[in-house]
């Protein structure tokens, strides 16, 4: 039990106006420094754009669109399916060659 508790940090990530409490692995502390670093970004990015005509739920939807967004983007990039479906064929096709 002690040493689960090693493998965890409690951190204050500071995300546009609010300080966030949270206990997260003590790997993820860097990757949890830089969401909270972007989500502040592209909010303030929304609410100097659409402050006064937006709600702030609005601002706040619009950015995790956008977050969601490049991450969508990314996973799309990253997609090896194709790769493997043809890498599984040509595999096949040689091996199919090779017994002949």
């Amino acid at each position: 039990m002690a040493e689960q508790n090693q493998d965890r940090l409690h951190i204050r990530l500071h995300v546009y106006d609010e300080e966030i409490e949270v206990v997260i692995k003590r790997d993820d502390e860097e990757y949890y420094r830089s969401a909270a670093k972007l989500i502040t970004e592209r909010y303030n990015a929304y609410a100097q754009a659409y402050k006064g005509r937006k709600s702030d739920h609005i601002i706040a939807l619009m950015t995790l669109i956008d977050i969601a967004l490049m991450h969508q983007k990314e996973r799309a990039n990253n997609d090896t399916s194709p790769y493997d479906n043809v890498l599984a064929r040509l595999t096949a096709e040689i091996e199919e060659a090779l017994k002949e």
